[in-house]
């Protein structure tokens, strides 16, 4: 894990303590950070994914790596039961002193603390990136999700106007770690963050690699023009 003054932040090699303490290490202002950092943005993209799953009152839907659980509260506004799983300890309690009534657990993307076919719905939003092996978490999404249950992952992606694209990887290298000096208790983690944005694949790339874990009908739709995309897929 890379150290400074400022704080730490884990590597582009993901080792899961390394991203879990650097979570650890944001947490007090995670939220404010990403709202401020994201104009706002970060409210319509959590509607956007209850949206898009399409849940129903008594449904059981899975959010991972759900942080402070700000997510799966705006989940649970659609009825269903949502509960919600991370990896960062510090992000967990967090959450609880500001939701206490949101279910939130410890649990690694890779080894769900759950049984096959435990939800209708499953959920990862800015969270796979960070997940040092892409396509097992993918898998593992999809055994604790029923056959015919439906998966929505909400991340960073490519922005599809190529003059737009250049200045939004300009903010990111450039603007975004200097804001986060601002706002965030630790803003070096934010330099990863934004590493690891523009080593993310495109919205193609990611569909292709979804289809291979299991999930049919995949599809995405573009948010704020490709800053942010939502995947879709059903479990075959």
């Amino acid at each position: 894990m890379s150290r400074t003054p400022q704080g730490q932040r884990a590597s582009l090699d993901k080792q899961p303590h390394e991203v879990a303490a650097m979570f650890d290490g944001v947490a007090e202002r995670y939220d404010l950070t990403n709202t401020v950092l994201s104009f706002g943005q970060d409210r319509s993209w959590r509607r956007s994914t209850r949206a898009a799953l399409g849940l129903r009152p008594g449904e059981r839907v899975l959010d991972v790596g759900a942080g402070t659980g700000v997510s799966t509260q705006e989940l649970a506004q659609s009825g269903a039961y949502a509960v919600g799983a991370d990896l960062s300890l510090g992000m967990l309690y967090a959450g609880k002193r500001a939701r206490p009534q949101v279910p939130l657990l410890a649990g690694d993307a890779l080894r769900l603390p759950f049984a096959d076919a435990s939800f209708d719905a499953v959920t990862i939003s800015f969270a796979l990136r960070n997940v040092n092996d892409t396509d097992a978490a993918l898998r593992e999404l999809a055994r604790v999700t029923r056959p015919g249950g439906r998966l929505v992952v909400c991340e960073f992606s490519t922005p599809v106007n190529p003059a737009f694209r250049t200045v939004y990887l300009s903010y990111l290298m450039r603007s975004l770690p200097a804001v986060a000096r601002t706002v965030s208790s630790n803003p070096e983690a934010y330099v990863y963050l934004a590493e690891s944005i523009r080593a993310w694949p495109d919205q193609a790339a990611l569909a292709g690699r979804v289809a291979a874990a299991g999930w049919g009908r995949v599809a995405w739709r573009n948010l704020t023009g490709g800053v942010v995309a939502l995947h879709r897929g059903i479990r075959e």
